[in-house]
């Protein structure tokens, strides 16, 4: 199951992803985002990502391509983002949350 929720700021529209970023899901999301007429900034919170096949990895960097920077605050949201090397997000005095890559998610090894 997938849940998108879309919310727009004054310059910026935040995608939020909860669930599974999958097949079809994935796609459906893509063509959401290519029917909207966005700012020039979107942020894509995959804090709530509980997991990402293929085609959704390829939806990731799609939004990377388009300029997206990404929110990353859970250990498995932090590893995709990294893997696929999205770009994070920077708060700029939105209110919203950054990514924290050193302090989301230990690794031991």
């Amino acid at each position: 199951m997938l849940r998108v929720e879309v919310h727009d700021a004054s310059s910026t529209t935040w995608l939020r992803v909860e669930g599974r970023f999958v097949g079809a899901f994935a796609e459906d999301t893509k063509a959401m985002v290519v029917r909207c007429k966005l700012p020039s900034h979107l942020v894509v919170d995959l804090s709530e990502l509980m997991f990402v096949d293929a085609e959704g990895e390829e939806v990731l960097l799609w939004l990377a391509r388009i300029g997206a920077q990404f929110v990353a605050n859970s250990c498995y949201s932090l590893d995709v983002c990294q893997r696929l090397h999205l770009p994070s997000f920077q708060e700029s005095g939105s209110g919203r949350p950054r990514a924290r890559r050193e302090d989301a998610c230990h690794k031991s090894g």
